[in-house]
């Protein structure tokens, strides 16, 4: 009885030990499941933030500068007609000059952020779905270009109140479709 007493004691030692073991680990913490789901709606949240944003900075940028346009257009048309009527000094008329081409300036510098800002929303599959309503303000700004380049300054600001119109119907559709 010994013998069998031993023997069983020695093979009771030398099994594996896993054998009597829990086969399924416990725990006390749940981790919360990371979903791609998730991860895909805040990129798409994030991305139509900064284009919101993107927008909305170039609104504040176009009636600002339309703002100080309605001013400068002014002078630039006194000016004009006074050079007309040789009552200008060439110092005046060399600034009203050097204003003209700052305007124009300044409308292809909109003109080529705009082309810019369509590109991207077309290249974002997160702003795709808004590319509809905003394709087509780097026209409108191509347009105002045009008649600042003739000379038509209060024209081209008027053709730009048409892009700001179009620019707040994306920002609106951007907010709304949230």
């Amino acid at each position: 009885m010994k013998r069998i007493a031993t023997t069983l004691l020695t093979l009771l030692l030398l099994a594996p030990s896993t054998a009597f073991s829990q086969t399924r680990n416990r725990s006390t913490s749940r981790q919360k499941p990371t979903t791609t789901a998730t991860a895909a709606a805040q990129r798409v949240a994030q991305v139509r933030t900064q284009g919101a944003t993107r927008v909305a900075d170039q609104i504040k940028f176009l009636t600002r500068f339309i703002y100080l346009l309605g001013g400068v257009s002014s002078s630039i048309a006194a000016v004009d007609e006074a050079a007309r009527r040789n009552e200008a000094s060439p110092a005046v008329v060399q600034q009203n000059q050097a204003s003209k081409v700052q305007v124009k300036t300044s409308i292809q510098g909109f003109r080529e952020t705009l082309d810019k800002l369509e590109i991207d929303f077309r290249a974002a599959p997160e702003l795709q779905p808004y590319y509809i309503k905003l394709a087509g303000v780097a026209a409108g700004a191509a347009t105002a270009e045009e008649q600042a380049a003739r000379n038509q300054f209060d024209a081209a600001g008027r053709q730009l109140l048409t892009v700001i119109n179009r620019l707040t119907d994306v920002l609106l559709l951007m907010r709304t479709t949230e």
